[in-house]
C-alpha cells in the first residue's frame, strides 16, 4: 500500500499516514508558466494498491485536475489499483438538473474519475447520497457524523434541539436527533439559486427556551447558517451552535460568522481551514482517523459497513 497526496490537503493527508504508520509517496507536483500542471511519480508502484488524497479545495479546478493527471499517471506506471480518496467531492452541489440547460456536473466529474483510470472512490458525506449512482466502480461514503455526534454528546445535551436548517436537511438531521436522543425543528428556508440569499419563513418544532444545535453538511457563504441562527434566536433559543462537515468559508463568511449569534461552530478537516478562516468560533474535528481506518480495511479486503454507522 502507498498513499499520496495532491497539493489541496497535505496535513490531513500527513495525519492519515501517521495514523497508519506510512510513509507519503513522493512524487514532483509542479505548474508549468503556461498554466498547464506537470506530474511525476517519484517511485515505483508497479503492482502496488494505491491511495490518492486529495479534497475539492480552492482552486477546485487545479485540485480536480491534478488528482486526474495523478491518476493517470499512477495507472500508466503500472499501479495494480488506485483509489481516489475525496474527503470533499468537486461539484457536489452540482448533482441534479434543477434549471433548464446546466450539466449535472458531480456525473461529469464521476465519469472524469472513471476515465483517468479510478478503480475505487472514497469519500465523506456527500450533498447527496445520489452521486454515488453516478459511478459504475465501487463508491464508499464516510460519514462524519458519528465524529461530529460524539463531540456534542460529550458537552451536554441538557435542553437541546437539533435544527434542520431546511426541508432538504431534515433526513440528515433526523439521523442526528435519533443518534442524539434529543427533539428536532426544522426551518421553511426558501433560497434564490443565482445570488444565493436565503429567507426563512416558519419554524416548524418548538425551540423556545432550548438550546439549538443546527446540522447541515457544509457551510460556503455562510449566509443559511446565519439566517437559521437569527431565526431561532428570534424565536426563543438561549443559544445556538453549529455542527458542519465541510468548512468552505468562502469570501467573507468567517468574518460574518464570527459576529453571528453561534456560541461555537464545529466543523472537520474534510477542507483545510488556515489563515483568516480559523476564527475563534470554530472548533476543527480531524477525520484523519476514519479515512485511515477505510483506507486500511480497504486494502486487507474487509468490510467497511461498521464505519458507515452513526452508533459506532
Amino acid at each position: 500500500m502507498k498513499i499520496f497526496c495532491g497539493r489541496s490537503n497535505p496535513e490531513l493527508t500527513r495525519e492519515i499516514c501517521a495514523f497508519l504508520g506510512v510513509e507519503i509517496g513522493k512524487c514532483i507536483i509542479h505548474k508549468f508558466k503556461n498554466d498547464n500542471t506537470f506530474v511525476r511519480i517519484e517511485e515505483n508502484v508497479r503492482g502496488k494498491d494505491i491511495f490518492v488524497v486529495q479534497t475539492s479545495a480552492i482552486p477546485v479546478n487545479d485540485s480536480l485536475m491534478e488528482l486526474l493527471i495523478m491518476i493517470d499517471a499512477l495507472k500508466h506506471a503500472s499501479a495494480r489499483r488506485v483509489t481516489a480518496v475525496l474527503p470533499y467531492y468537486p461539484y457536489v452541489r452540482s448533482d441534479k438538473k434543477d434549471q433548464p440547460r446546466v450539466s449535472i456536473t458531480a456525473r461529469l466529474v464521476a465519469d472524469l474519475l472513471e476515465a483517468a483510470g479510478a478503480d475505487r472512490v472514497l469519500t465523506m458525506n456527500l450533498h447527496s447520497e445520489q452521486i454515488q449512482g453516478f459511478f459504475r466502480i465501487p463508491v464508499d461514503q464516510l460519514l462524519a457524523s458519528r465524529i461530529l455526534c460524539g463531540y456534542f454528546s460529550g458537552n451536554g445535551l441538557d435542553d437541546c434541539v437539533v435544527v434542520a436548517p431546511d426541508a432538504g436537511s431534515a433526513k440528515r438531521a433526523e439521523r442526528y436527533a435519533r443518534v442524539l436522543g434529543l427533539p428536532m425543528a426544522i426551518l421553511d428556508k426558501r433560497r434564490d439559486p443565482l445570488n444565493d440569499t436565503v429567507e426563512i419563513f416558519h419554524i416548524i418544532g418548538d425551540v423556545a427556551g432550548k438550546r439549538a444545535i443546527v446540522f447541515d453538511d457544509e457551510i460556503a457563504t455562510g449566509s443559511s447558517m446565519i439566517e437559521t441562527a437569527h431565526a431561532l434566536m428570534k424565536n426563543g433559543a438561549t443559544d445556538v451552535r453549529a455542527g458542519a462537515v465541510h468548512a468552505i468559508l468562502c469570501g467573507d463568511a468567517p468574518r460574518r460568522l464570527q459576529k453571528s449569534a453561534y456560541r461555537e461552530i464545529v466543523v472537520t478537516n474534510t477542507l483545510p481551514v488556515d489563515g483568516e478562516k480559523r476564527i475563534p468560533k470554530l472548533k476543527i474535528l480531524s477525520v484523519a482517523q476514519l479515512f485511515g481506518e477505510a483506507i486500511r480495511r480497504i486494502h486487507e479486503g474487509r468490510s467497511l459497513s461498521e464505519l458507515f454507522s452513526l452508533h459506532q
